[in-house]
Parts: C-alpha cells; sequence; structure tokens
C-alpha cells in the first residue's frame, strides 16, 4: 500500500497493488457515502460515457478505525488541468454528456439529496445562514452587495420538475483525462437524486468564455438552473474564502469564480 498522488479531502486513497485502491473517510459525515457508492455505482457504470469506479469490497469499523472503507479498481488517468486538455470547449461538452447522462438514467429508489450527499440535490436555503454569514465575514474583501444579488436570485428560483440523478462534485480534480480528452469520473460520494444544478458549478471553477458557452449548450440549462447553479457556486467560494483560510493561489481562484458569477448576473 502507498498513498496516492494527489488526494482527496473527504477519504484519504491509498494504491493497493497496482490495480485496486483503499479509500478511508476522514470523519463520519464523509461515511455516509461508502454503503450508497458501493450500492449505486454498478447500476450507474454502464449508463454512463466514461469510466467511474467499480467497487471491490466493504470493510468494517474496527478498534484502528472507526469508520466503513471501500476497496475500488484503480483507474488510469491524470487530474483535468488545462494544459491537459486538447481542446477545451470539446472537453467541457464531454463534461455536459456525463452530466445528462446522470439525469438520464432511472432515479427510482435512489438516495434524495440530504445529508448524506451534503444537501446537493436539495434546496439552497439549507445553506442560507452559511451564506449569510459568510457576506458578512467577507465585507471589503468581495463585492458583498453584487455576491448577495447572485444568492438571493437563486433562492428566488426552484426546481420543479421530477428528481434527477446528479453527481454533486463535478470539479476538475474528480475528472480523469487521458490523452487529452476525459476518460473518467471519479468520488460519487455526494450522489443522488434531486435538483441537479449543484453540477453545473464546473461552469466558474474550471470553464470560461466558448467553453462555459460549450457546456451551457450541452446541459441545457434554463435561467433557473443557472442561477442556482451561480448560487451553488458564490456559496462554496464565499464560505472557503471566509472560513477555510484559502490563501495564495486557492484564494485567487475563489476570487475569480465570485467575480464570474456577480459579472454573469449583472
Amino acid at each position: 500500500m502507498r498513498p496516492v498522488e494527489i488526494d482527496g479531502w473527504d477519504n484519504r486513497t491509498y494504491r493497493l497493488g497496482e490495480s485496486m485502491t483503499v479509500r478511508l473517510p476522514t470523519a463520519a459525515s464523509y461515511a455516509l457515502a461508502v454503503e450508497k457508492e458501493h450500492r449505486w455505482l454498478p447500476v450507474l457504470a454502464p449508463q454512463l460515457p466514461v469510466e467511474v469506479p467499480v467497487p471491490l469490497g466493504l470493510g468494517a469499523p474496527g478498534d484502528e478505525y472507526p469508520h466503513p472503507w471501500a476497496v475500488r479498481r484503480w483507474i488510469d488517468g491524470e487530474t483535468a488541468r488545462a494544459d491537459r486538455i486538447d481542446d477545451l470547449p470539446a472537453f467541457a461538452s464531454q463534461v455536459a454528456d456525463f452530466v445528462t447522462a446522470m439525469q438520464r438514467i432511472d432515479p427510482s429508489g435512489g438516495p434524495e439529496g440530504g445529508e448524506h450527499s451534503f444537501y446537493r440535490g436539495a434546496s439552497l436555503s439549507h445553506y442560507d445562514h452559511e451564506a449569510r454569514k459568510a457576506l458578512l465575514d467577507l465585507e471589503g474583501r468581495i463585492d458583498t452587495d453584487g455576491a448577495r444579488a447572485v444568492w438571493q436570485t437563486a433562492l428566488d428560483t426552484a426546481w420543479d420538475g421530477p428528481p434527477v440523478w446528479f453527481h454533486g462534485d463535478v470539479a476538475h480534480g474528480n475528472l480523469l483525462v487521458r490523452d487529452g480528452k476525459l476518460s473518467a469520473v471519479i468520488d460519487f460520494g455526494t450522489s443522488g437524486v434531486g435538483d441537479p444544478s449543484c453540477d453545473l458549478v464546473i461552469a466558474w471553477t474550471m470553464f470560461e468564455g466558448a467553453s462555459r458557452e460549450a457546456f451551457r449548450r450541452g446541459v441545457g440549462a434554463d435561467d433557473a438552473a443557472w442561477a442556482r447553479a451561480r448560487g451553488w457556486a458564490v456559496w462554496k467560494a464565499m464560505i472557503c474564502l471566509a472560513w477555510f483560510g484559502a490563501e495564495g493561489e486557492e484564494a485567487a481562484g475563489h476570487h475569480r469564480v465570485i467575480e464570474a458569477v456577480i459579472a454573469e448576473h449583472a
């Protein structure tokens, strides 16, 4: 066993030999996803256009580690990054194809957005108190009037369709590329069924200009869904700046997201 080169926040991941990984949740709140992924990944995988993790086994809590854990098949690929992608608008269309393929899967029996998904797929109002506090904390550091307008507009819309599958964390760190193209999507820990607008945040965290336009065309998002997606984007960027002490390039990235959603909203 050895640690993976690039790890996540919710889990510590290790290579097990050459063909497997072991994933251990870092807290009880993340452990809720272990059995969910084990149950649903085999259902989702055949209906998706790219490779996703293959569950191989479940580990039980023990004296030395208190949570359930998972064994998965290793997936080759590199984390998505602009310099590893041949054509960013085409890549954005590939990501949109994945998002819409998720939405076409039968949601019957799927886990509704809630605690297990950190309320992805549920109403943004769950995080209203966090957003309002972050706006106060960031006064003078960001355009709080603009951010407040983005957030309120997002709250003023609601998902009025049937629940659909969402991934919950479509971010560059969960997208793998091979030969310059999207090859796999990993980490379904925040997946579930509900409002899929949370899957659109990558429009501002990774895409801009032509690639953002290609992504929006591909997902076919209406104005209300796009407004809620801007809400998800500004909430996450604000709390990271206000509470997690983001610095350097990470902080600059959150500022860019906030500025982009405010400019688009305006």
